[in-house]
């Protein structure tokens, strides 16, 4: 618990072999009762962060109805944590641009993730991937299980 609130911990990863190519994503939702829930899923033509990014969505969007407003996010991805904690605003204000003029990529996904993020207090934290994190390992397990499944 974080000052005495209830909050839910989302691990997320993606994955992709080849960049593009098959990819997966994988979350590991963690309740305040201790309870686990891993989903997972994958995409035939990807790249990485758009599964980087995917996690993360369908992590929140795991998460429906729940009375649950407090969030800690875990995401191996400098792409997802720099995103959305420095640059999606500026790309908001630029029309999703970025300062050179071209378009944002990813802009579906990163949309999607702003409006879903606009419900939650979320604590955003980046872990080294393919490190001793059980959350982050198992996630990655579970993103390459989502590419399996294509």
């Amino acid at each position: 618990m974080i000052n005495n609130i209830k909050y839910v911990e989302l691990w997320t990863d993606g994955a992709c072999k080849g960049n593009p190519g098959i990819g997966g994503w994988g979350v590991v939702v963690k309740w305040p009762d201790g309870r686990e829930d891993n989903i997972y899923g994958g995409e035939s033509k990807t790249t990485n962060n758009r599964m980087e990014l995917l996690a993360v969505i369908n992590g929140l969007k795991k998460l429906g109805s729940s009375n649950y407003l407090d969030i800690v996010i875990y995401t191996d991805s400098q792409y997802v944590m720099n995103g959305i904690t420095k640059w999606i605003n500026g790309w908001k204000h630029k029309g999703w641009k970025l300062s050179n003029g071209k378009d944002v990529k990813n802009k579906d996904l990163w949309e999607s993730l702003d409006k879903l993020s606009e419900n939650y207090n979320i604590n955003w934290n980046w872990v080294k991937g393919h490190s001793d994190n059980y959350g982050n390992n198992k996630a990655d397990k579970l993103a390459n299980m989502g590419v399996e499944t294509i």
